[in-house]
């Protein structure tokens, strides 16, 4: 079946390493924080798919027309980011993902408007492109996309990870993606061909429930899947809004949706888990979570996709 017409394209996966490297063989692009997500452009259209496969125009309409700047019909796979302050803001991109009303919508657009940042191309006049290089794939983004504000191609550097990661560090950005300069496109698959190196950390959880402490207080409940299985994984208490639990239209249940629940969860209100979060953390050697932040809640992920490593 035809790519363009099946849309269903899931993108390549990328795998954590906490170390960064300089290598020949490897180009480096900067890791913005923001929502993974395909785009198919032809002469009359736009339209973006997050990684779910769900549309995401009707919450980023400033984004619709895009497809003027495509010189051809194609596939990129790249990053919806929003700036706010010039760097790229996760929680602005989250808040907006889970709007459903049009007026808030377009304030929103207007305040603070997406942009989306292309980093490979995949298909080009009904032509698959995966079977390319890399590198011949970052020469055909460049000869295809006209930059705007709105459409951005991702700038890398070669050899000189170690460097470029210092300056992510110095900026307070993500973090690093270090690419094969040959390697193919995979469709939802984590090789070593892709490899990222972040500053901070960020893991993906089920929230199962939560704790309403002291001054109101409200401490998260975390949870991952060891195949079906829901295990207990802590709790996140910075970055949590007060009101979270009236914000978030989520089930409650009269149990815990763990097997085993440690002691210190007696006053927990325990939740439906299909709703996912992105927790932010120090890592360690322990791969405990150190000092960690709530990030956002994120739609673009199924629960029984947050599986522990």
């Amino acid at each position: 079946m035809d790519l363009f017409e099946a849309k269903a394209v899931k993108p390549m996966l990328i795998k954590d390493l906490e170390e960064p490297f300089n290598s020949p063989d490897h180009i480096y692009e900067l890791k913005l924080d923001g929502i993974r997500c395909i785009a198919y452009l032809n002469e009359t259209a736009t339209d973006l798919r997050n990684k779910r496969n769900d549309i995401l125009l009707p919450r980023y309409p400033e984004l619709s027309n895009i497809h003027v700047a495509a010189k051809g019909k194609c596939i990129l796979d790249g990053e919806l980011v929003i700036l706010k302050n010039g760097v790229p803001d996760f929680f602005e991109v989250q808040r907006r993902s889970l709007m459903s009303d049009k007026f808030k919508i377009e304030l929103a657009a207007k305040q603070y408007p997406a942009s989306y940042v292309a980093f490979d191309i995949l298909y080009l006049n009904n032509k698959a492109l995966t079977d390319l290089p890399l590198l011949r794939r970052k020469e055909l983004l460049e000869e295809v996309i006209n930059e705007d504000t709105k459409l951005a191609i991702s700038r890398y550097v070669e050899e000189y990870g170690i460097e470029l990661f210092s300056l992510a560090k110095q900026q307070n950005l993500e973090g690093v993606v270090a690419k094969v300069k040959d390697s193919k496109y995979y469709f939802d698959k984590r090789t070593k061909d892709w490899i990222k190196f972040k500053y901070l950390a960020d893991r993906d959880f089920v929230i199962c429930g939560y704790i309403i402490k002291e001054k109101g207080v409200t401490s998260l409940i975390l949870g991952q899947y060891r195949g079906s299985e829901l295990l207990y994984k802590g709790h996140v208490t910075f970055g949590v809004r007060s009101n979270f639990a009236a914000e978030y239209n989520v089930k409650k249940i009269p149990s815990s949706p763990f097997r085993l629940t440690p002691s210190g969860n007696e006053d927990a209100i325990w939740l439906e888990p299909k709703l996912v979060c992105v927790v932010q953390y120090m890592p360690n050697e322990k791969g405990m979570l150190r000092q960690p932040v709530l990030k956002g809640i994120r739609d673009d992920k199924d629960p029984l996709d947050c599986q522990e490593d």
